[in-house]
């Protein structure tokens, strides 16, 4: 199509791919900052030399070897040293790229007709198994669906601040069609540069902003979307309603299992012109935890805190290792600053006001570590991250419970943790894995620390996820905590909505 493509296995763009030397050298630098990796990287495999099991059918949609290799499955852990080796065990059949809802509403027929099944794609950023292009029961076959031509911001609300946006735009394209009108969805998740809304909607996502609107459910005024038989589902735009359950709630984290969103109004903001931060120095780790509980309980809601550990902040440059950080900043009313700085100081805090320093340091790392993943991978690295959310009174003895199960079953290497987001109820961890592994026992070492953390936060009272999604890597933790009530009110949905359970089979439940 002439344009800029993405890496068929990795992150980001084939023209990103570091060469031989370059990946060599930051190989190097990798091993000797986390003490164990190997200096000598595995080669990706190139696209040519990628052996793809043939589509089962023919399609009017792309079936060349990029197409199904690069939709083929997310970007986690896993699907990064799968891709690195050129291994795609479910490419998809075909892989559509409508330009309107009509041609998606043709796709959508095209396989009801045939019983092939539908995976929404987004932006492919899914690090919990939520695109695989797998087949459920009865399906001949299967046909991933990239909204990518579907991008532009159709409609601007200024007196309302809310805007019209179609599913298929990504975060940057988003907003530089909102920068045009001085205005900002202000929603900066870590996949941003590549991920779209429409994924957003349907994982519930969360941006890096960690108070206020920061998860994707509270800037959503309302969504369009096509159901498996091409029927539209539209919510009427309003500030709020209280008139039965939200439509809108229903495909808000449906995962593409009950309808394809297309578009959807979002609550917009005026770009902000005033910014305070600081980093905050604490002697340990409980201690800044305390003093971020004091500061979202206040009432101040800093636009960013993010608590890091001592060795969190280690890992990422920010910290020498032996003091805890917290990057703290504040937009738009940043007159809280002060007390929310003196709360910091009560608690032991050392403040360094201004975007250098440790905060600096830490948002260069944020920004680098989805391409780091494809370096760690090549070099031996297992390398792994995992949220939940808890509330304050259970959070120290959740953390340390969860970084010892994921500890022990790793062996060794690093487990870290960090506070991404803050309520005044609760917080949200989120904890970092790194750990030598010998080439080819990447899925038995990764399984064995998945289960082991997973199986920690459901015991101490967590949720299985915060912003990542379920996918089908946190399925069988997921279907131990929702309610089964609940489970068959959503297959009795799907049942209505898709009888032949086309779309996006085996994530979120079992239509059967």
């Amino acid at each position: 199509m002439g344009e800029r493509r993405r890496k068929h296995w990795g992150w980001g763009y084939e023209d990103e791919q570091p060469g031989p030397d370059a990946l060599r050298a930051a190989a190097a630098g990798l091993a000797d900052h986390l003490g164990f990796g190997e200096r000598e990287p595995e080669p990706p495999v190139a696209l040519a030399d990628v052996v793809l099991a043939p589509p089962r059918l023919a399609t009017p949609y792309a079936q060349d070897p990029w197409s199904r290799a690069a939709h083929a499955q997310g970007r986690s852990y896993l699907d990064v040293v799968r891709g690195l080796r050129g291994e795609f065990p479910h490419p998809p059949d075909g892989v559509a790229f409508p330009a309107t809802e009509d041609e998606l509403r043709a796709v959508l027929d095209w396989c009801g007709e045939r019983a092939v099944a539908v995976v929404p794609f987004g932006g492919g950023t899914s690090v919990v198994g939520g695109v695989d292009a797998i087949a459920g029961p009865g399906h001949a076959g299967v046909v991933t669906v990239n909204l990518r031509a579907l991008d532009r911001v159709l409609e601007v609300d200024p007196v309302s601040r809310a805007a019209r946006i179609q599913a298929g735009a990504t975060g940057p394209g988003l907003e530089g069609q909102l920068g045009e009108h001085g205005l900002t969805l202000r929603f900066y998740p870590q996949s941003f540069e590549l991920s779209t809304l429409g994924g957003w909607i349907a994982t519930r996502a969360g941006g890096h902003f960690a108070t206020g609107p920061t998860h994707i459910d509270d800037l959503v005024e309302s969504v369009r979307a096509l159901t498996a038989g091409g029927d539209v589902w539209e919510s009427r735009r309003l500030p709020g309603s209280g008139a039965g359950p939200s439509p809108d709630r229903m495909l808000l984290g449906s995962e593409g299992t009950l309808a394809v969103i297309t578009e959807a109004w979002v609550r917009v903001r005026p770009r902000p012109e005033q910014r305070r931060s600081a980093s905050v120095t604490f002697p340990d780790f409980a201690a800044g935890i305390d003093a971020l509980r004091d500061v979202v309980q206040a009432g101040l809601t800093p636009a960013n805190c993010r608590l890091l550990e001592p060795e969190e902040a280690r890992l990422t440059l920010a910290g020498d290792g032996s003091r805890a950080l917290l990057v703290l900043g504040f937009e738009e009313v940043v007159e809280p600053a002060d007390r929310a700085f003196a709360l910091c100081r009560a608690h032991g805090g050392e403040v360094s006001e201004g975007r250098g320093g440790g905060s600096g340091a830490w948002r260069e790392a944020f920004l680098r570590a989805p391409y780091l993943r494809d370096t760690f991978a090549a070099m031996g690295v297992l390398s792994e991250t995992f949220e939940t959310a808890i509330t304050w009174e259970r959070a120290p003895a959740f953390v340390a419970e969860v970084k010892a199960a994921a500890a022990a079953a790793l062996g060794e290497g690093i487990v870290t943790c960090r506070i991404t987001h803050a309520y005044r109820d609760g917080a949200a961890p989120y904890f970092t894995v790194l750990g030598p592994v010998r080439r080819g026992e990447e899925a038995e070492r990764w399984g064995r620390v998945k289960a082991a953390a997973s199986e920690a936060i459901l015991a101490a009272g967590g949720t299985i996820t915060h912003h990542h999604a379920v996918g089908r890597d946190h399925r069988p933790y997921y279907d131990r905590q929702r309610p089964e009530p609940f489970v068959r009110a959503l297959r009795a949905a799907k049942a209505e909505l898709d009888p032949r359970a086309l779309l996006n089979p085996g994530v979120l439940f079992d239509a059967r």
